[in-house]
């Protein structure tokens, strides 16, 4: 069972060792509720992880030391492990799925772990870590379904309830659940009026799903850009202690979560993975009942593949329309381009893409086809330049 006590004995265990994240006034994120963020993106290792690792680890025997430790991990929790293993001077064996993002593979080396890939998503991963535990005798650092490593993670409840007395709602991204397990756990031992959300993106939502048919469920394969969450099945204990003391846990949309990440590097200049930003897209986008309220968006993980952040951003300008596509259905004679522009010039966009296709498929013979992509300044303003495009005459194809 979890009991406060040891959450208390992991605040002043990691007290030293993981990094202070103070709160962060976010007024634009939501402008109907009033807005915090927790910003573990910013903590040792880019995640929150290393808060329950480094203490599970510091709780082992002697004996469990010298075999060392193996743990499986889609990134964060790998570098949680080999950073806390490394400072004990403890043999650690990492088992990540083989398509982590490469950045994350070298950071777990680099921070003196053995590595070994897995073909497959988390839950491979796993399976192998359970085999090499057997055969070997290593101690396994479970990245969620373990009472020290949720005592670790809730120490991030304790340092809210502190930080912001008046909370009265805490978002929190879930994955197997560990860290709203022991966020959830401890606020509501001491104040039971804070409400506990979570959120998990729509292409990973086993615990929705279980929380929903009232038994731990098994996704058949999980989807998403958020691979700090992209976990298949919920933990036994996460999925009991989510079931007695969170309040509610949606999903959000690979969309939301670009505009989050979006909103928080032009916003408040923070790079958050998609995990991590999972909490401020369920609060952008009203996906919990938190208007006029105190909010804390727990801000998981920072360690995004730099690699698909363009496409991310890209993805994110268009949801928040600050960049759309506009089809239209032209007759191909001169002047046709330039009174397109320039309807688009007058209301305030920018086109930066132009795209004139004399071979599509229009009914009519002496017709083309003009895409354009253009910048904008919010959902209104494109619908405003679509409008007047229309209202001059020219139409969208037909589909």
């Amino acid at each position: 069972m979890l009991q406060l006590d040891n959450f208390y004995k992991a605040l002043y265990t990691l007290e030293k060792i993981v990094r202070k994240t103070d709160l962060i006034h976010a007024r634009r994120v939501n402008e109907e509720s009033d807005i915090y963020l927790k910003p573990e993106c910013l903590q040792k290792t880019g995640s929150f992880k290393v808060r329950g690792a480094y203490y599970k680890i510091s709780q082992l025997s002697e004996a469990e030391r010298a075999k060392g430790v193996i743990a499986c991990s889609a990134g964060n929790h790998a570098q949680g492990v080999a950073l806390g293993a490394t400072a004990m001077g403890i043999k650690s064996i990492i088992c990540l799925p083989d398509g982590a993002p490469i950045s994350k593979v070298e950071a777990t080396k680099r921070l003196g772990a053995e590595v070994c890939l897995v073909p497959g998503v988390y839950d491979d991963a796993y399976q192998r870590a359970l085999q090499m535990r057997d055969n070997f005798g290593y101690t396994l650092i479970h990245p969620f379904d373990d009472e020290d490593v949720i005592a670790g993670q809730g120490t991030i409840g304790l340092e809210i309830l502190r930080q912001l007395p008046g909370v009265e709602a805490i978002i929190v991204p879930v994955g197997g659940g560990g860290l709203i397990s022991g966020i959830a756990f401890a606020v509501k031992s001491l104040n039971p009026n804070v409400k506990v959300y979570g959120v998990q993106a729509e292409g990973a939502a086993s615990m929705v799903q279980s929380l929903h048919d009232h038994r731990q469920e098994v996704l058949a394969s999980v989807s998403t850009i958020a691979d700090g969450i992209a976990v298949k099945a919920p933990g036994s204990i996460t999925f009991d202690t989510c079931t007695k003391y969170v309040d509610d846990i949606v999903t959000v949309s690979e969309d939301e979560i670009c505009a989050a990440i979006l909103k928080l590097v032009e916003e408040e200049k923070m790079i958050a993975e998609g995990a991590g930003a999972a909490s401020v897209a369920a609060a952008m986008y009203n996906k919990v009942p938190v208007k006029g309220k105190k909010t804390v968006c727990v801000v998981s993980g920072g360690n995004i593949d730099v690699t698909i952040l363009s496409r991310v951003i890209n993805r994110g300008l268009s949801k928040s329309g600050r960049i759309c596509s506009i089809v239209i259905e032209l007759d191909d004679r001169p002047g046709q381009l330039v009174a397109v522009s320039k309807v688009v010039a007058q209301l305030g966009g920018n086109i930066i893409e132009v795209h004139h296709d004399r071979n599509s498929s229009s009914e009519k013979v002496n017709s083309c086809l003009l895409r354009l992509v253009v910048e904008t300044r919010n959902e209104a303003h494109v619908q405003e330049i679509r409008d007047e495009l229309f209202r001059k005459g020219f139409k969208q194809p037909l589909p």
